[in-house]
């Protein structure tokens, strides 16, 4: 049997973190600041963008962008570095990934029915079959593949590995004890169903982590109880690496926000 998952991918994620040229910004004429906010708000708030204040050393902001494709994610890269704003912004970070959706227990339904059929991976019957799976699944699942940002107050967003190592090596665990184990993962965040919003992106061969992960909420707090408890999980407790954690607020109409007023 294959060791590798089958995954769904779906909407194309851009994060930039900047820092405000503050001492610049505070030189212009409140009608001038006016201007370039009136012109930045349709490029940084438009569908599936949305602009949070960052608490914290780590940045000033950070624009989210969710976009089809990576095309259309290089467009809206390119339409905020084209904006007035810009000039007054410093990029400190950025992270590219795209939304992906794990289907560990599909993976293992399906490979032991082709296995059972005499079906060798990897052939054109194979690829064929696992191919059908995929497209009913992305049917089933596209509103989560392409999903909205969410509506909530705060944001935090982190990127993430497992495990390579000599002693823990995520990838060398066998699939069906690897199910196991984000089965039970899993089964924390059901509980902050409807408290919490999370979109998992995969960010192998776009950016230096594995994944990123996006938590949405109207209280900051619940973000510290999720993955404080995560972290007694077996997948979290001996296989996770996580990266720089940010916590950000929602910003409001960037013309009347008083961030920037």
């Amino acid at each position: 049997m294959p060791e590798v998952p089958l995954t769904m991918e779906g909407s194309a994620v851009l994060h930039q973190m900047v820092r405000v040229k503050w001492a610049a910004w505070k030189q212009l004429s409140a009608e001038r600041r006016a201007e370039i906010l009136a012109q930045a708000a349709p490029v940084l708030q438009a569908a599936g963008s949305a602009v949070f204040s960052l608490l914290g050393h780590k940045g000033d902001l950070m624009l989210v962008h969710f976009r089809k494709d990576f095309v259309e994610i290089n467009q809206a890269e390119i339409a905020v570095m084209k904006l007035d704003l810009w000039d007054y912004l410093e990029q400190t970070s950025s992270y590219v990934s795209v939304v992906e959706l794990g289907l560990y227990e599909s993976t293992m339904k399906v490979y032991n029915e082709l296995l059972s059929k005499g079906i060798a991976p990897h052939t054109p019957e194979w690829n064929q079959e696992i191919e059908a799976v995929l497209v009913r699944q992305r049917a089933a699942m596209a509103s989560r593949l392409f999903p909205e940002i969410p509506d909530t107050r705060y944001i935090c967003f982190y990127p993430m590995d497992r495990k390579r190592g000599e002693d823990k090596n995520w990838y060398q665990v066998g699939m069906a004890e690897r199910k196991r184990m984000m089965e039970e993962h899993g089964m924390i965040g059901r509980r902050y169903a409807g408290v919490v919003r999370q979109i998992i992106t995969g960010s192998i061969g776009f950016d230096d982590w594995e994944w990123g992960v996006d938590l949405f909420a109207d209280d900051a707090l619940v973000f510290k109880k999720l993955i404080y408890e995560m972290r007694f999980d077996e997948v979290s407790a001996v296989y996770a690496l996580f990266g720089t954690f940010y916590l950000g607020l929602r910003m409001g109409p960037l013309v009347s926000d008083p961030y920037f007023n």
